[in-house]
């Protein structure tokens, strides 16, 4: 689906947003090419914004995006298409296109529960880099604000059937469990535990109420390994407190805590990044005999060096 947004709008709202996407600019043309160098477009796995000249071009370019976004370990290449025949196109020219993939936030939260604590836990979080999603079965629990204009991150979902939204959320997903009712509460925690893909799972409440979760959830034939991968008291033991704000402070930093050690351990296991000089060679041999024939003619040098574009 193509939007109206154009490239730039687009790049600011799915950063906001956390959704991944592919940045797609043409670094050179030689000849007759649909659109100049430094021309932009934006791909998601859903949407397209702005457009690179479009026809065969753009079909292979936006393909080629998609293959990006499915390929996690690869985030930036170049491609040169010959604008003839076998493309499709009649332009005669050469346009090098510069592919940027941009991976989606990867903490992804679900609270649930709009109440004293979910309120004050959720002003916390939408100042964290994450993508909220906050249920609850009571519109009237929600402040009208947030409703109507909610963080670039927070997602506000009326739901009569929360336990359904679970199956909505991404794999290695957080999940936080305070709603007003314990016996939703147990039916959460039953769900979760038999999706059995959670990153994270907290639930408030007493050592009391946590021992009867228990003591149900074995019943259910639940593993006490299974179970104990659920988090009850929620929260930091080291940030004590029992007032809302205090108990949102704790939830936090524990899920700061956990997606903090996820990136620095990603961060050390990360395979190289961008584009080998191996693959860049043809490229710039490429641009560098264009360049020279477009002197020898005396045309304008069409054709920015990829060295450039990467320097800047």
């Amino acid at each position: 689906m193509h939007n109206r947004e154009s490239w730039s709008e687009a790049l600011s709202s799915l950063k906001m947003k956390g959704e991944a996407f592919v940045l797609l600019t043409i670094i050179g043309v030689h000849g007759s090419a649909p659109r100049n160098s430094g021309t932009k477009m934006i791909v998601t796995a859903k949407s397209t914004y702005d457009t690179i000249g479009g026809g065969h071009l753009e079909f292979k370019s936006i393909a080629l995006a998609h293959q990006l976004l499915a390929d996690e370990d690869k985030n930036q290449h170049i491609e040169h298409f010959s604008l003839g025949a076998t493309l499709g196109q009649c332009c005669g020219g050469d346009c090098t296109v510069l592919f940027e993939s941009f991976a989606a936030c990867k903490t992804q939260i679900m609270l649930f529960g709009a109440g004293h604590v979910g309120k004050a836990l959720t002003t916390i979080l939408a100042d964290l880099p994450c993508q909220l999603k906050w249920v609850d079965n009571r519109e009237a629990q929600f402040p009208e604000e947030m409703l109507k204009n909610p963080p670039h991150n927070v997602e506000c979902i009326v739901s009569d059937n929360p336990v359904d939204e679970i199956a909505n959320m991404p794999a290695s997903s957080f999940y936080i469990i305070m709603t007003h009712n314990h016996q939703l509460d147990f039916e959460l925690c039953q769900a979760l535990l038999k999706r059995g893909d959670f990153r994270y799972a907290g639930l408030i409440g007493s050592d009391t109420k946590w021992k009867r979760f228990q003591h149900r959830l074995k019943h259910r034939e639940f593993s006490q390994q299974a179970i104990e991968q659920l988090n009850c008291p929620i929260g930091l033991s080291q940030v004590p407190g029992k007032r809302p704000m205090e108990v949102a402070v704790s939830i936090a930093a524990e899920i700061i805590g956990i997606y903090q050690n996820d990136e620095s351990v990603s961060h050390h296991a990360s395979k190289a990044q961008g584009i080998s000089f191996k693959a860049l060679t043809p490229l710039l041999n490429s641009v560098t005999e264009l360049n020279s024939k477009s002197r020898n003619n005396n045309k304008p040098i069409l054709i920015k060096s990829v060295t450039e574009n990467i320097n800047e």
